[in-house]
């Protein structure tokens, strides 16, 4: 049978999670994945510069619906007041919250955000300290292995976040050095749940059903998170639950490729309106078509298209074709 997960008070009915991804996991994206079989999903990055603000950008990205509960919220900045304050702001928008501290990008680390953190753990043990007081949601941290390679400090941080009240960690086992290259040392999400009590969430190089599987029982990590393997393929998350359960995965036909295109463009329509939507579906659909006879040709033409009903058009021709 498929385990459930406990996190703080919440607990979630299987152990396979969309991971936050800035400008691509907004309410649309998490509705499909929730469909599939997710049981939790993370808002985009927020910035507490923005909701301590009152910046009103800020707030719409915890916008949310019931069918997409729970809802972890991901916050990022490095001052351990300003997210103890962003925490207390959010916490009647969702049921769970996540300081990042393993993004990589350049804009996030130049705040001393993101894996910044990674190099002080002292700030960290500020951090969880501060927003443990502020909050009795749920709250995690998601963190990378260390700045550079070689100088691994995610033992440390994942004691001292323990140590101060967190509920549990997702290690994405790469450096801040290696972004998003070479391959995930999946060894070391292992060592961090040896290391740990509280949950440990595995992340990193998982872009299928056996992925999924294989991470659970090479490191014996509570849940999951999928990220980048979720882009156009949301099916990876029913897979991977039949697999777990023991189950042959039935893979998506034709038909349903093209359903839920369609389903993901109606979302974006509904909740941001129809030019936004034309404009997020052209990466999505370069997504969805990977791998597929055609594609290329298929995103170059998506690439130009105006209106909903060329788009529309262009998305039967090309999976019905």
């Amino acid at each position: 049978m498929q385990k459930t997960v406990a996190i703080g008070s919440l607990t979630l009915k299987n152990r396979v999670f969309l991971a936050p991804m800035a400008g691509i996991t907004n309410l649309p994206m998490r509705i499909i994945a929730r469909g599939e079989g997710a049981s939790l999903t993370f808002t985009e990055m927020v910035s507490v510069n923005g909701l301590t603000r009152e910046g009103q950008k800020s707030f719409e990205l915890l916008k949310t619906t019931p069918e997409d509960r729970p809802i972890g919220m991901q916050l990022f900045g490095d001052e351990p007041e300003m997210l103890a304050e962003a925490a207390r702001l959010v916490e009647g928008y969702g049921e769970l919250i996540d300081i990042n501290m393993g993004c990589p990008v350049k804009k996030v680390v130049g705040t001393g955000a993101g894996s910044a953190l990674m190099k002080d753990p002292l700030k960290v043990a500020r951090i969880v300290r501060s927003v443990r007081k502020a909050t009795v949601l749920p709250f995690t941290i998601k963190i990378r292995t260390g700045w550079v390679c070689g100088d691994d400090t995610f033992l440390e941080v994942g004691r001292i976040a323990q140590e101060e009240g967190c509920d549990a960690i997702t290690l994405h086992p790469r450096s801040r050095a290696q972004m998003f290259e070479g391959t995930a040392n999946w060894d070391k999400i292992g060592e961090l749940k040896s290391t740990l009590t509280i949950p440990v969430i595995g992340s990193g190089d998982l872009f299928s059903a056996v992925d999924v599987v294989r991470m659970l029982e090479m490191t014996g990590c509570d849940a999951v998170m999928v990220a980048r393997g979720a882009m156009g393929n949301p099916w990876l998350f029913r897979e991977a639950l039949a697999l777990l359960a023991g189950e042959e995965p039935v893979p998506p036909t034709v038909a349903e490729r093209l359903a839920l295109a369609r389903r993901h463009f109606e979302l974006f329509a509904e909740f941001a309106g129809g030019r936004v939507a034309l404009m997020e579906m052209r990466k999505h659909l370069s997504w969805y078509s990977k791998g597929l006879p055609g594609a290329a040709q298929f995103r170059a033409a998506v690439n130009r298209i105006e209106t909903a009903a060329e788009l529309v058009g262009a998305m039967e021709e090309f999976f019905n074709g």
